[in-house]
């Protein structure tokens, strides 16, 4: 079975700091993103990985290539026109069944289940309260999918699409493809899931799965979120450092230096970080970052940033400077 991972397509709803990193290798709990979608392909027989990428393709391709034993397929979206127009790209190399993953989100689901059912495709979803934020995937009484409605005003269903497909009859996914790239844009884009209307308005059967655990990375707020779900649930790394308050849970790597600060809660700090007469909750931070006398919660910091004086909540690229001149103190 192929794997279609479309890079592009969605939008950049992180910004500014995923202009320089894509956001599947953003980190969460010390991991990029795509590392922890790369888990849950274990005990399926994947016999290529077919990426579609944005304008950074190159740091995609080296990561993937050093870092997933999968022969891999690398194809840049230089026009991004929607999702339905990302996962056609990749139509001249599909030669089976395909299961398709947007890579912005975290999830826990038994992939294995697409061994297991006849049915024409998988669209896996999750109920939310939150409805009106997403498109969502509306159910016939035996579990297959009858419509998507994008960002309903009214509760017709709460089962949100996260994203994740498997679809057995492709040639009808690339009939509906067709059709949709045949008609107007829909809000300015080609969306895959009218693809998928209009197979199941030609007697397609698609089931609809839950899945055991959904977490967004597309956004600030949810990307930090999920960075502290995932520290609760076993991934925290705590390293002490003399005269250092620690705040659990924490990731903080080796090679991370820490002096008369306070660390935590759902902080993460990779290699190379020194932090100084700071206080740090709620705040990823890259690689090779210097931070002095910085109070910050709910931020996201990139590799190589310079900090200093900084209050407050910040979101940095790679190799920023920020240095404030009027300080306080720590806070409590």
């Amino acid at each position: 079975m192929q794997v279609i991972i479309p890079l592009a397509g969605k939008g950049t709803r992180l910004r500014p700091h995923t202009h320089l990193v894509p956001k599947p290798m953003l980190k969460v709990a010390g991991r990029p993103v795509m590392d922890w979608v790369m888990d849950r392909l274990k005990g399926l027989d994947v016999t290529e990985l077919i990426y579609i990428t944005g304008h950074l393709k190159e740091q995609v391709e080296a990561y993937a290539r050093s870092h997933y034993p999968i022969p891999s397929r690398f194809i840049e979206q230089k026009e991004q026109d929607g999702t339905a127009g990302a996962v056609n790209l990749a139509r001249p190399h599909v030669k089976g069944p395909v299961l398709i993953i947007f890579v912005d989100t975290v999830f826990e689901a038994d992939l294995t289940l697409i061994n297991r059912t006849d049915a024409d495709g998988i669209i896996w979803a999750k109920e939310v309260e939150d409805y009106q934020r997403f498109g969502v995937v509306v159910t016939d009484a035996e579990g297959y999918m009858t419509r998507i409605v994008e960002k309903p005003s009214t509760p017709i269903s709460k089962l949100a699409n996260i994203g994740l497909y498997y679809i057995r009859s492709v040639d009808s996914l690339w009939q509906g493809i067709d059709h949709v790239l045949a008609q107007p844009k829909n809000k300015g884009e080609y969306f895959l899931t009218d693809a998928f209307q209009w197979m199941i308005e030609r007697g397609k059967r698609i089931l609809t799965a839950e899945v055991g655990g959904w977490y967004d990375c597309g956004k600030l707020d949810t990307l930090l979120e999920t960075n502290e779900i995932l520290l609760r649930n076993g991934s925290a790394r705590r390293v002490d450092f003399p005269g250092v308050t620690i705040h659990d849970p924490v990731y903080i790597e080796d090679g991370v230096k820490v002096e008369r600060s306070v660390i935590g809660p759902n902080v993460s700090l990779e290699s190379g970080t020194t932090v100084t007469d700071s206080r740090l909750r709620n705040t990823i931070v890259g690689r090779d970052a210097r931070l002095a006398g910085v109070v910050l919660d709910g931020s996201l910091l990139g590799n190589g940033v310079v900090a200093e004086g900084l209050w407050g909540s910040a979101t940095l690229g790679d190799h920023s400077e920020v240095v404030v001149k009027e300080k306080g103190g720590l806070g409590s």
